[in-house]
């Protein structure tokens, strides 16, 4: 199997044709002839292929990597009188160990139960239909297994390592987690963000015994993040769930967090902030406000080397190093024939390791959810430092298990819930790419 080097390095070979091809064109002053469309075509097709491919690879190792460190599940149903770990506390994920670390004994209690080997066996007992969980209702794993209110209704809390791997899928499938800075609050409580509103004046030059004018002051305000219950059910088949050689787990995890990830996707882009998050293309005074959008020196139907230039520059230098754009890929496909004042082109692949690929040397993520309209007014893409977009999850994710529901056609259903909410916390960390 190739490296992902050997890969982008086939990429670039790919690319380089293609930019021979618009080169020559250019040259004679001409536009493409219909063999050269054809084979331009072609190696642009090849090169997006060898670029998904190179993406996937990534995503796969770290994947490796991360299940590599985690306790396989123990299967089947818990042994009548197990005993707890010694050490309860290290079975925790890394991603909840520091709200072990400052929680109560309560929480910490449960924490500690909700990581056990034994409870995840028991849960995915439950998983498969096996309902019998009398005989081994004595053991503190099981008891915690059924500590939840929504119990009456047949759910259950999921082990955490579960839940730890569904945040981990999403944050594979939603490129804004990746980069946002991600808080869990409790019960789904709020968690407010504090804004400096004002800032004093500049220092004045004085005396030895002046002390510069008192007529500023700092004002703070806050924003407030309040998870949203989203929910998603799916249904697998009975004879699927209980075949041999299938991990229920990962089945119902993964198509949970690929369908969470999605409605997320579209939210942290274009949410309205009513019930969900607000997203990066909603213009708001909560958000991002219409003063950071920039459209001069774009057309009504197209981005422009110089609109892409000067979107760059209105972003504070201070925020270049981990800025990047986002776009979709029908504005990543119009971007990538554009050319700057000295014919180099804006778009640079990254071919060598972990380089990204790059418009005007900051890297680019594209998404299906960001506007691509492409016509007078529109919103068509974003430079962000996007750190600065805070993302507020619940910690208690529930999933419940219908069993007598679906019974005629012989599925299982399950229903995910969990509670999230974002919004960018700092305007100038963002600039919006608008049509003119």
């Amino acid at each position: 199997m190739p490296t992902i080097v050997e890969i982008k390095q086939e990429r670039g070979q790919h690319v380089a044709a293609m930019r021979k091809i618009l080169d020559r064109a250019e040259t004679a002053k001409r536009g493409l002839s219909v063999e050269e469309k054809v084979e331009y075509d072609r190696l642009d097709k090849a090169q997006e292929e060898l670029g998904e491919r190179a993406t996937r690879q990534q995503k796969q190792d770290i994947l490796d990597r991360a299940m590599a460190t985690s306790p396989e599940p123990t299967a089947g149903r818990i042994p009548p009188g197990e005993p707890a770990p010694t050490d309860r506390a290290a079975t925790i994920p890394k991603a909840f160990r520091g709200l072990h670390e400052r929680s109560g004994p309560a929480l910490r209690a449960r924490l500690e139960a909700q990581s056990s080997p034994a409870y995840r066996a028991a849960f995915v007992s439950y998983l498969l239909g096996d309902m019998g969980l009398g005989a081994v209702a004595a053991t503190p794993e099981v008891r915690a297994l059924q500590a939840d209110t929504f119990i009456l209704g047949g759910a259950l809390v999921p082990p955490l390592e579960f839940i730890a791997q569904l945040i981990q899928a999403v944050d594979d499938e939603v490129f804004i987690r990746r980069l946002a800075t991600k808080q869990t609050v409790l019960q789904a409580e709020g968690l407010g963000v504090p804004t400096l509103d004002a800032d004093p004046a500049d220092a004045d030059w004085t005396s030895e015994l002046g002390t510069g004018s008192a007529d500023a002051s700092m004002a703070f305000g806050k924003r407030e993040l309040r998870p949203h219950p989203l929910a998603k059910r799916i249904k697998v088949s009975k004879k699927l769930l209980r075949a041999s050689g299938i991990n229920v787990e990962s089945l119902v995890m993964g198509r949970l967090g690929y369908k969470f990830g999605i409605t997320q996707e579209k939210a942290f882009m274009t949410g309205s902030g009513v019930q969900q998050p607000i997203g990066l293309f909603t213009a708001s005074a909560d958000g991002i406000p219409t003063s950071r959008d920039v459209s001069t020196d774009n057309t009504t139907t197209a981005i422009t080397s110089d609109g892409l230039i000067n979107a760059k520059h209105e972003l504070k230098g201070q925020y270049w190093g981990r800025a990047q754009w986002i776009f979709h890929r029908n504005g990543v496909r119009m971007i990538r024939k554009l050319k700057d004042g000295n014919g180099q082109y804006l778009w640079n692949p990254g071919l060598v390791g972990n380089i990204p690929d790059r418009i005007l040397e900051s890297p680019y993520n594209m998404s299906e959810y960001v506007p691509n309209t492409f016509t007078t007014g529109l919103y068509v893409g974003m430079i962000g430092d996007f750190s600065n977009y805070w993302i507020v999850d619940a910690l208690d994710l529930t999933v419940q298990r219908l069993v007598e529901l679906y019974a005629e056609t012989n599925q299982d259903g399950f229903i995910g819930r969990l509670e999230t909410d974002g919004a960018p916390v700092l305007a100038e960390a963002f600039v919006r790419l608008k049509l003119a």
